[in-house]
């Protein structure tokens, strides 16, 4: 069975095929990745690097061909892919710079009787399956660093980016990586679940809640690693004192960009009641000056969403918000007509809890605003979500900022323009947005069994 791939800016014309990865062949591909792991786990972490380094140079050569079929296949800007693709990278080369000093034996206790000494082994085989909003970044973030710990990984991509992970995967194929030690496999969410099905040590996986809480049940049933990265409701206080000028762009960015298909982007905006008026006008103005069209045109700010199935949810979201009484502060302008996964991106006021807008994850360019009078009203705002994954603090005050960030129920807090979103940082969240930490020395490891090994000096 084939994967088609379809173009969202062009009214979902064909843009090719990929043949869906059978269970006979993710069978025979699991068991190779068996072999290739004793091969892979027994070389020295040096050479790992060295052959690791050498794929990031392909990538870097590549850079411009990987962002295009981004652009193209799921309709992001194409200057907005080449950041993508060169974040991604960057993350790339701080895995490859850390893996040293995180993986190896580190000594905790030594006296003049005995020593104690803590290793790290790898887990084998890991199941990796990434979305489709930041193809190539999310494979790096999922794949590199269990392969620099000296696990094989099999690799699982979204059907919406079916031709990009093709095109990653050739290069990985023709890299000088052992046979079996980073292979791909397409298909929609049933190849996955035959790929979870398998003899595997490890599962990483970002995506919806509904599936990581399936996946993680069958890790659990397995009794191996799981790392879940799942849905996404963040909020973002811009307080009394807020410094709206110095922010509006991290605002703007947080939730437009990408169309809105951001997994740690602003879900949803708290205002203080007295700043509603000025974040609205410079925001809407700000919005308004954007750009929606073809993402492969140099000068677009904004492109479709990545298919059908998303225009139809956001539609969904935004009529039952209209019906609930919200308005529409500001709109972006569209000059030209569209055919294809577009919506026109919209900033909505008088929002109440009982609308979709509010209580589900909001993954398009529609940003919902609600006022709140006292702090700990919007700390209460902020926490009202089955979510915790990321969140946005917007004051001058630090004891306000500090009050907020010990409080608010998510894994990672930003005050201002301080991004959270770099490769030393563990990311993850608390409650339903998922479980581990990707990035850091901790997810090193995560994707090790940890022995500690004792001895007289």
């Amino acid at each position: 069975m084939n994967i088609n791939s379809t173009n969202p800016s062009d009214n979902y014309s064909d843009l090719g095929s990929v043949e869906s990865t059978s269970e006979t062949n993710v069978k025979k591909i699991v068991t190779i990745a068996k072999q290739a792991q004793k091969e892979w786990s027994s070389i020295s972490l040096i050479y790992r690097i060295s052959v690791l380094r050498e794929l990031y140079d392909t990538f870097v050569l590549k850079k411009e061909v990987i962002a295009q079929s981004i652009s193209l296949e799921m309709g992001m800007p194409i200057k907005l892919a080449r950041d993508e693709v060169q974040y991604g990278l960057n993350y790339y080369l701080w895995y490859l710079d850390n893996a040293i000093w995180s993986l190896f034996p580190e000594i905790v206790v030594e006296n003049h009787t005995e020593i104690h000494t803590v290793y790290y082994e790898p887990k084998w085989v890991i199941a990796a399956i990434t979305p489709w909003n930041y193809p190539f970044m999310l494979c790096i973030w999922a794949c590199i660093q269990p392969l620099l710990a000296g696990n094989v990984v099999i690799w699982k991509i979204s059907k919406e980016v079916i031709l990009t992970g093709k095109l990653i995967g050739s290069m990985i194929e023709n890299s000088a990586l052992p046979h079996g030690v980073w292979t791909e496999i397409y298909g929609d969410g049933k190849t996955g679940d035959m790929l979870t099905d398998q003899d595997i040590d490890g599962i990483t996986f970002t995506g919806s809640t509904n599936v990581g809480q399936h996946l993680s049940k069958k890790a659990f049933e397995k009794w191996i690693t799981a790392v879940m990265e799942l849905g996404w409701s963040a909020p973002g206080i811009i307080c009394e004192d807020a410094d709206i000028d110095s922010v509006l762009e991290t605002i703007y960015f947080m939730r437009f960009s990408n169309s809105g298909q951001m997994c740690d982007g602003l879900k949803r905006l708290i205002v203080h009641r007295s700043r509603y008026d000025e974040l609205v006008e410079k925001l809407g103005k700000k919005l308004k000056s954007m750009k929606l069209w073809n993402p492969l045109d140099e000068t677009i700010d904004i492109g479709p969403l990545v298919s059908e199935s998303q225009l139809q949810n956001i539609t969904r979201q935004f009529k039952d918000a209209i019906q609930k009484w919200a308005i529409i502060e500001s709109q972006l302008s569209i000059s030209k007509k569209l055919s294809g996964a577009y919506f026109t991106p919209t900033i909505l006021g008088k929002i109440t809890r009982d609308m979709l807008v509010w209580k589900e994850e909001v993954f398009w360019p529609i940003l919902p605003i609600i006022t709140y009078d006292s702090i700990e009203e919007s700390l209460e705002l902020a926490n009202d979500t089955i979510y915790g994954l990321g969140a946005y603090v917007f004051t001058e005050n630090r004891d306000v900022f500090d009050y907020l960030a010990r409080h608010i129920q998510s894994g990672m807090v930003q005050m201002n323009n301080v991004n959270y979103c770099i490769p030393s940082d563990p990311f993850g969240g608390y409650k339903s947005s998922g479980i581990g930490r990707e990035h850091g020395k901790q997810w090193f490891h995560e994707l090790c069994n940890i022995k500690v090994i004792s001895q007289p000096k």
